[in-house]
């Protein structure tokens, strides 16, 4: 009988996981990684440990908890708020599920001799025919969770179960009421784990070193002043709302210039984004490309972007540039970008470092 530690972080996904690896004969050890709390104690929706013990209890699998909270810090906040205090819209939760709770429940699972670990993704791991790992887009793509795993390595989604890949969420949720789990209608987070009240700016001006920055102007792409706005990290690429602008037409953060304090702003059209830079890339279903190799995909901007028509082609200095069929819209240095071959399992994907724009030449990043 196969031992597999399941990362529980209190919801009802991860413990229909943990209850369906039982079913299938595993021997199931639960774990929470406590990552963050506020100030006056309130836990991440990713570490809520009273409601993960309970569902363990019910489910009747051991149950440990440990404390990642430096790890987490070091490796997840302090570089998100870097991010946006230089302009960037980085993603928290890719970078925490490879350098947290893969790296930890690996490591746990060592402690524990466990073979596998276990997550509650909407996702499949699986192994090609040329020996190396993906994941697969879930079947239900409303709930597909493949972007946010890209950075995993080989060696940990080989010991990698994810047993949620085939289920709808309301699916998921019968399983969870026909077992009797405690968190069967418990409701779905969304947001960032440690901003669960969506403030982003309120979060990063109470916890920067050094302070962050003040007012600036708003601009357009031929640097006339349209506005001032109230900090940068006020605004994420793409945003419309809130810029307290009147021009006689929309328009959208186009790109933050950290170093001179400028929101820049365009039409919708201006926005359009023809193709990109990627830098820190990882590779899943291939070793890599090398310089001038090129391959066609689909690549994802953003989570939950369905993914356009593209051209990979491996650049210097390991970059690889990404030149798109049809423009897309709100491609945001920092973030990342996926790619998926025609099985919707993912190629490998990396950071945007520079965006190219339809309507000029323009870059950010």
């Amino acid at each position: 009988m196969k031992k597999v530690v399941v990362g529980m972080s209190g919801g009802v996904d991860s413990a229909v996981a943990a209850y369906l690896l039982k079913e299938a004969g595993y021997d199931v050890i639960g774990v929470t990684l406590r990552t963050w709390e506020s100030d006056d104690g309130q836990e991440s929706r990713c570490c809520e440990i009273d409601d993960a013990r309970q569902t363990a209890r019910r489910i009747g699998i051991p149950y440990h908890a440990f404390n990642c909270t430096l790890d987490f810090e070091r490796e997840v906040t302090r570089p998100f708020i870097d991010d946006y205090l230089h302009g960037l819209t980085p993603n928290p939760c890719v970078i925490c599920n490879r350098k947290i709770k893969w790296e930890r429940l690996l490591y746990y699972a060592g402690l524990l001799e466990a073979d596998y670990v276990a997550t509650g993704h909407y996702a499949s791991v699986e192994k090609l025919a040329n020996g190396r790992y993906t994941v697969r887009n879930a079947r239900h793509a409303e709930k597909d969770q493949t972007y946010m795993l890209y950075r995993l390595s080989q060696e940990q989604l080989a010991k990698t179960l994810m047993p949620l890949g085939g289920y709808t969420k309301d699916t998921v949720r019968e399983i969870a009421a026909k077992a009797g789990l405690p968190i069967a209608a418990k409701p779905d987070s969304q947001e960032i784990c440690f901003v669960p009240d969506g403030d982003y700016a309120g979060y990063i001006r109470e916890n920067a070193e050094g302070g962050v920055p003040g007012e600036g102007t708003i601009v357009d792409e031929a640097g006339t002043v349209l506005g001032t706005h109230k900090g940068i990290i006020h605004y994420t690429v793409g945003q419309r709302k809130g810029l307290g602008l009147s021009v006689g037409h929309p328009v959208y953060v186009k790109r933050i210039c950290a170093e001179t304090n400028e929101v820049v702003v365009g039409s919708k059209q201006e926005i359009l984004c023809k193709a990109l830079l990627c830098r820190d890339l990882n590779y899943m279903s291939i070793p890599g490309l090398e310089t001038g190799d090129a391959l066609r995909c689909k690549v994802s901007t953003r989570y939950r972007h369905p993914g356009q028509d593209a051209v990979l082609e491996g650049a210097s200095d390991g970059l690889v540039r990404v030149t798109f069929d049809t423009p897309v819209q709100f491609a945001a240095p920092g973030q990342s970008a996926v790619f998926y071959d025609e099985n919707a399992c993912v190629i490998g994907g990396g950071i945007i470092s520079e965006v190219y724009y339809s309507a000029a030449e323009t870059t950010g990043g």
